[in-house]
């Protein structure tokens, strides 16, 4: 069983629909027990960083992520999921992460040469920098959707993969121990996506 966490900044319907599109059982909960329950965990998000951190704060649900990925469960994070693994963030001020992942969120604009686009949106080619049990159906190249602002830096020892946008390797993948992330949509990268989620399953 894969849980999907709930926590009112998430793509939830279409990331659902992915999984058991794949033959994956998954349940949308913010449930701790639920969360202890289940074999895997992914963590949505759209929006901004810092009330998304609020968000999981409130509910309490930094501390019980923090510590089943320290148990060893395998933990997903995706798009602004995969930044809020990060030790901290500089959207609209700094916000501290979960600290699963070292490194940090910093906004793209300011190291885009003149004349890039922001936010970084659409299909862009992965390139995959180490072989990982996540790439087992996924092969280098192929293209995946990104939708996004701010990326992932300083984080080169936990860097799976990239994508050039303009004069920037954006980080695309990231994985610490059992934690991974991804920073483009999964579920919106068609067949590419529903093949990194199901290795995601089978992990």
């Amino acid at each position: 069983m894969i849980a999907v966490v709930d926590y009112g900044v998430g793509n939830l319907y279409s990331l659902t629909c992915s999984l058991r599109h794949i033959g994956a059982q998954c349940t949308v909960t913010r449930e701790e027990n639920a969360l202890r329950a289940a074999d895997r965990i992914i963590l949505p998000g759209v929006g901004a960083f810092g009330d998304a951190a609020e968000k999981l704060h409130a509910l309490r649900l930094d501390a019980l992520l923090r510590d089943l990925a320290g148990q060893g469960k395998p933990l997903m994070g995706i798009c602004l999921g995969m930044q809020l693994l990060f030790d901290k963030s500089h959207e609209y001020g700094e916000h501290a992460g979960l600290g699963l992942i070292p490194g940090e969120v910093r906004p793209l604009a300011p190291v885009l040469a003149p004349g890039a686009k922001v936010p970084h949106m659409g299909w862009n080619s992965l390139q995959i920098l180490r072989e990982d049990p996540l790439f087992r159906h996924v092969r280098d190249g192929e293209y995946v959707y990104y939708v996004h602002s701010f990326y992932a830096r300083d984080c080169a020892e936990s860097t799976l993969a990239t994508s050039q946008y303009g004069n920037v390797a954006v980080t695309g993948v990231v994985r610490r121990g059992n934690v991974y992330g991804t920073q483009f949509h999964p579920e919106k990268s068609g067949d590419t996506g529903l093949r990194l989620l199901r290795a995601f399953a089978e992990l």
